[in-house]
């Protein structure tokens, strides 16, 4: 690892941050984020970062608005103390299901924080599982959209299910590409559940495209948050016949009660990532979710990142070609 490398922990992803470090064998850098009793933020580095390449490790997830100031906030101290690379690792970015105008007047929130993090100073950007790839676009800087399915992958083909008893689904139209690479991993069939969203957060599961019955279903979806959308899937599954339902999921939001009501569904076992980080409440109120780290694989981008070598080496240890 270069000496000149430095990792920053802002609020939302201190844990993640010491881990990789640890894969890095590198200490974790001194930053103090102060929030004030009027809600400003300040941000200072404890360390000089002049002339070297800083990361800043920060998931926008909840409270989005506050945790993404707080990078802008620090992207802006790090450009002033003359670092010499300001790289943004957002393993969840916030505001990423805004990513076009689904009616009149909508606004493309996506872009804006897009542009905020480049106006505010950062030379490039890490993230896992855009909502929509196209985000990627509305940055002017290198940007590399790792992908965790992969990982899920490997941690699926673990289990050792009977080849014929596999199916990965869909949860929606949208998800078909996703759900074609953890297939492929798996070498299972897919199939998709056809439904519709009256309104934001509320879903009508409608139909089933494909096989289900007497199998073994893995859902894989980017994020989960309310879990309305994933709970009516899983019970349209059951009704088609499902004999058992895992979930793969990147980004576990788990907005107001989606954990409690994970427990009450029919699903076995929910795997997802630490990109944002499971509360302690959530951890204690269910046994059905499983946690796996992404800090090898940012790690491993941040080694490459540094040594100048090619970033899709982070999935070789999934057995993994992101050129297929």
């Amino acid at each position: 690892m270069v000496k000149e490398t430095i990792v920053f922990a802002l609020t939302s992803s201190t844990g993640l941050a010491a881990a990789i470090c640890r894969e890095l064998d590198l200490p974790l850098g001194k930053i103090k984020v102060e929030h004030f009793a009027d809600g400003e933020i300040l941000v200072e580095p404890q360390e000089s970062v002049r002339g070297r390449n800083v990361f800043i490790v920060q998931s926008t997830c909840n409270p989005v608005t506050e945790h993404l100031m707080e990078v802008l906030i620090c992207i802006d101290a790090l450009k002033r103390a003359s670092a010499g690379s300001i790289n943004v690792i957002m393993p969840y970015y916030g505001y990423a299901r805004q990513d076009r105008k689904a009616k009149p007047r909508q606004p493309i929130t996506s872009k804006l924080v897009a542009n905020l993090i480049q106006t505010a100073g950062a030379d490039r950007i890490l993230t896992f599982d855009l909502h929509a790839a196209q985000i990627q676009g509305y940055f002017d800087i290198p940007i590399d959209d790792l992908t965790a399915v992969p990982m899920i992958g490997q941690y699926f083909k673990k289990k050792k299910f009977a080849a014929d008893d596999v199916v990965v689904v869909s949860p929606d139209h949208g998800g078909v590409v996703r759900a074609r690479t953890l297939a492929d991993i798996l070498d299972a069939p897919i199939a998709i559940i056809d439904k519709r969203r009256p309104k934001p957060n509320m879903v009508e599961a409608q139909n089933v495209i494909g096989d289900v019955d007497g199998k073994i279903c893995i859902i894989i979806d980017d994020i989960c948050d309310t879990a309305g959308s994933l709970v009516a899937g899983c019970e349209i599954l059951k009704k088609y016949g499902a004999k058992e339902i895992y979930v793969g999921i990147t980004h576990g939001v788990f907005s107001r009660n989606a954990v409690e009501k994970i427990e009450l569904s029919p699903i076995k076992e929910l795997v997802i990532t630490d990109t944002i980080p499971l509360t302690d409440s959530n951890r204690a109120s269910t046994s059905k979710i499983t946690v796996l780290s992404v800090a090898r694989m940012i790690a491993k981008t941040i080694d490459s990142i540094e040594n100048h070598t090619p970033v899709s080496r982070v999935y070789d240890d999934y057995e993994y070609d992101s050129y297929k």
